[in-house]
């Protein structure tokens, strides 16, 4: 089961190992994503371990994305999406705790909702509709919902631009196998490479503010 081979991007034709180099060498944004964060944060933020631990999974997704494009085996789709959502759902509680001040017990039951909903979608809502990637939905929507909250911070801005990002990213996932006949390559790998811009600005964002934006507020 873990082995079985799994077909689902544009560039990829045949079950072989570099049967998608383009997308698998996309990954290496992820990488260079990871450094500029690890490059900013050892000079402005290396006091903080959890932006550290996000930037460390920022390149386990490249790593991950990678073997999934290589090996392209039902197994390997788990190092894929796996650390993904780590980064998400991980983002997602610093955003509730450190930006928006909520309590623990009221910040881990939006979370739970969250994971709850985005897998919902993932889980249940068909491939076909927006080719996969139906289950990215509510984090957009969180992009934008911080972002707005919070527009008048730097991390809030960051978190806006991110969401725009993030918008042109999802048009590149979901457009992979619509442009397939005209363009081989597919649109997958642009999808990497504005994914991980989107990831490098949240981070960025959160190493500008790490002092509780709203906190000056309520003073």
């Amino acid at each position: 089961m873990w082995s079985t081979p799994i077909d689902l991007y544009c560039e990829r034709v045949t079950p072989s190992f570099w049967a998608e180099p383009v997308n698998a060498l996309s990954n290496m944004a992820f990488l260079i994503a990871a450094y500029a964060a690890f490059d900013l944060w050892r000079r402005e933020g290396k006091d903080d371990p959890a932006i550290l631990a996000l930037i460390v999974v920022v390149t386990v997704v490249g790593l991950g994305s990678f073997a999934f494009h290589t090996l392209a085996t039902r197994g390997a789709m788990l190092l894929d999406v796996t650390p993904i959502g780590f980064f998400i759902y991980g983002y997602f509680l610093l955003a509730l705790r450190r930006f928006l001040l909520l309590s623990w017990l009221v910040a881990l039951a939006l979370l739970v909702g969250f994971i709850t909903l985005s897998l919902a979608l993932a889980s249940y809502v068909p491939r076909e509709v927006l080719n996969g990637s139906s289950g990215y939905l509510p984090a957009l929507a969180a992009l934008i919902v911080l972002g707005w909250l919070l527009r008048s911070h730097g991390a809030g801005q960051a978190l806006l631009v991110a969401a725009g990002l993030f918008i042109i990213s999802l048009i590149f996932r979901i457009a992979d196998l619509e442009v397939c006949p005209r363009w081989p390559l597919g649109t997958h790998f642009l999808w990497h490479v504005f994914n991980a811009a989107v990831l490098y600005t949240v981070l960025r964002g959160a190493i500008a503010e790490r002092q509780h934006p709203l906190s000056q507020e309520r003073k």
